[in-house]
């Protein structure tokens, strides 16, 4: 892992204390997330690890308020999200947030430019400005040959691309990431975790999930999940199994 920040005089960019997520089930309720104490500090790159169902995804989803029927409390700045509306949410996601997901998510009737475009039209950017960013995003992502092409016209390695790029267009104060990866090949993914090391250096807060040690290795923190139970933090090394943990 690169060298830990000190990040002592600063106050988390964002704190969530007993956060919890379930799921009714035919059996009652089924727990994903269970207690989850969780400061993330500013220009930090945090890595969540944990095997298949641990329940990473669910965490992240959280973070990035694609989830709201989670309990618990989460602190965005010192802002009280946990007593925010799903408008009030969505318009700090927008604001602050790019999201980098496992399946691309990305709009089927736009094209690759106008997908990369489309976190720009929340900001309050000029139409010139806005092509310029777009213009120099396809070339760093060596898709300007792509750029008026459809999501159904690439390669799923591609698509995870223009993901990518249209997360990082805006230069979200906070990047969540699902697997950045899962579907490049191993030059690509070099590209891509180096260019999320850029943006570390550069100021943005990232949480990535992964399997890979190769990618948690340029972060500078992981924390691990397993059953829902955050059970291991490596800037918390008192940090153990939990009894309930042990006794699952």
């Amino acid at each position: 892992m690169n060298e830990e920040p000190n990040f002592e005089t600063r106050k988390p960019m964002i704190q969530l204390k007993n956060l919890e997520r379930s799921y009714k089930t035919g059996a009652g309720q089924t727990w994903v997330l269970r207690r989850i104490m969780l400061d993330i500090q500013q220009g930090e790159f945090l890595t969540i690890m944990g095997p298949s169902g641990a329940g990473k995804s669910s965490l992240l989803n959280a973070l990035a308020l694609l989830d709201d029927q989670w309990l618990g409390e989460y602190w965005f700045r010192d802002e009280a999200v946990h007593t925010m509306n799903r408008k009030q949410r969505a318009a700090l996601a927008k604001q602050n947030i790019g999201m980098v997901f496992q399946s691309y998510h990305l709009l089927d009737d736009l094209t690759v430019q106008e997908n990369i475009d489309l976190p720009l039209s929340y900001k309050n950017i000029s139409r010139n400005e806005r092509q310029a960013l777009v213009a120099d995003t396809l070339d760093k992502f060596n898709i300007v040959g792509k750029k008026d092409l459809y999501p159904s016209q690439l390669s799923g390695g591609q698509q995870q691309l223009v993901g990518i790029a249209r997360a990082v267009i805006h230069k979200p104060a906070l990047l969540l990431a699902d697997e950045p990866t899962g579907n490049l090949h191993s030059s690509q993914a070099k590209e891509i975790m180096e260019l999320f090391r850029e943006l570390n250096n550069e100021g943005t807060t990232i949480v990535q999930v992964t399997h890979s040690d190769a990618n948690a290795a340029y972060g500078n923190r992981m924390i691990e999940v397993r059953d829902g139970w955050m059970v291991k933090d490596t800037s918390n090394p008192n940090l153990g199994m939990t009894p309930e943990v042990s006794a699952s």
